[in-house]
């Protein structure tokens, strides 16, 4: 059976009792960009968030369903969009139901069937710090674009994790070592694949990046680039585990795929991504994110949504004029917001969207009204 492709874009998005918007709609027309521009807390994340939602994912502030609801959550909220094929999905919550609801064309349907036919990168002014901060953010951001390809890429690392919790409980506690066994070697398969995982990534990444390189560091990850077999760095790490069954703290004390750190090399700079400015770090994360569409387009055949709060800030005009220029040729659609309207005027094939308090006001780029 061949694999049903989804090229689709969002038409229509409307969103009810969602943050602060109590019932607002925005029209794309088929354009490529979408332009969300007001004041502060007008509500203009709140529209990437709600697009977010439609991935079947928990969204991009990974918020609880109740925080995002109007008035904390006393009568829920819903996601519903239109998209240009005329398939019709929503998501929504109520406050009678823990859980996400998820509609195709009316019927009840599973989040994962979303994320088949929306998907979706963001990033966020939490990522402009991405090569400073801590190697856990870099981790879940990078597993986060993995488990685009990867269907099992998430649960493996939930996996990972809860096994690791497991394995510290049982040696706090004494049991024996035929438990332990079962454990470790259930570790060290799982280990195995999530470092796979990520190196087959940052390779299919990088073919489609031009001005930097991403690496993958860690004690399997090592194995594997240095040509071991799957088999055989599973041994090998099974044999690490097994010599270190004194270590009986934190499960962080162990060495493994939850130590594991990515690196992006800026090749036009020759330096480390964490060594360069502000600016040419965000430049860098957006260069990431306009692979990861294209790599999408490419294995998938998917028009990906990229998401882009805040996305002009910390670019000078030369590298917003080079972002725009790149986001025009790209097969996403891009949903992009900003406090200034002026800075997104040479973004060709746009609507404009006006943010205030939650109400919206959807126009079309002068000239591309018919």
């Amino acid at each position: 059976m061949h694999p049903v492709y989804y090229r689709a874009m969002i038409e229509t998005i409307t969103l009810t009792d969602f943050r602060n918007h109590t019932a607002s709609r925005i029209q794309t027309h088929g354009r490529h960009n979408i332009i969300i521009t007001g004041p502060n807390g007008a509500g203009k994340t709140a529209v990437l968030e709600a697009v977010s939602m439609l991935s079947g994912d928990r969204g991009m502030r990974g918020a609880a369903m109740p925080d995002i609801a109007r008035f904390g959550g006393m009568g829920g909220f819903s996601v519903f969009a239109q998209l240009n094929d005329s398939t019709e999905i929503s998501v929504s919550f109520t406050s009678a139901d823990t859980n996400r609801r998820a509609r195709v064309d009316g019927d009840a349907a599973p989040l994962s069937d979303l994320s088949a036919r929306l998907r979706m990168v963001w990033v966020t002014p939490r990522e402009d710090r991405l090569f400073i901060d801590a190697a856990a953010d870099r981790r879940a951001f990078f597993d986060r674009l993995a488990a685009g390809f990867d269907a099992l890429h998430t649960g493996r690392t939930a996996r990972f994790s809860k096994l690791m919790s497991e394995r510290a409980f049982a040696l706090k506690n004494g049991r024996d070592g035929r438990w332990l066994d079962a454990l470790d070697a259930q570790i060290a398969g799982v280990a195995v694949s999530i470092a796979d995982a990520r190196i087959r990534y940052a390779g299919q990444l990088n073919y489609f990046l031009q001005n930097c390189a991403v690496t993958v560091s860690g004690i399997i990850e090592k194995m594997l680039i240095d040509g071991l077999t799957a088999a055989t760095a599973e041994r090998e790490y099974l044999n690490y585990l097994h010599g270190a069954r004194d270590l009986v703290g934190d499960k962080m004390v162990v060495d493994g795929p939850h130590k594991s750190d990515f690196g992006v090399f800026n090749k036009k700079l020759n330096l480390p991504a964490e060594l360069t400015s502000t600016g040419q770090q965000k430049m860098t994360l957006l260069d990431l994110i306009l692979a990861h569409a294209k790599l999408i387009h490419e294995k998938t055949h998917n028009r990906p949504i990229i998401l882009l709060d805040e996305a002009a800030a910390h670019l000078d005009s030369d590298a917003r004029a080079r972002l725009f220029a790149d986001l025009a040729t790209s097969e996403a659609q891009v949903w992009a917001t900003g406090l200034d309207a002026n800075v997104f005027a040479d973004v060709s094939d746009a609507v404009f969207v006006t943010c205030m308090d939650g109400a919206i006001n959807n126009i079309l780029l002068p000239g591309l009204e018919k």
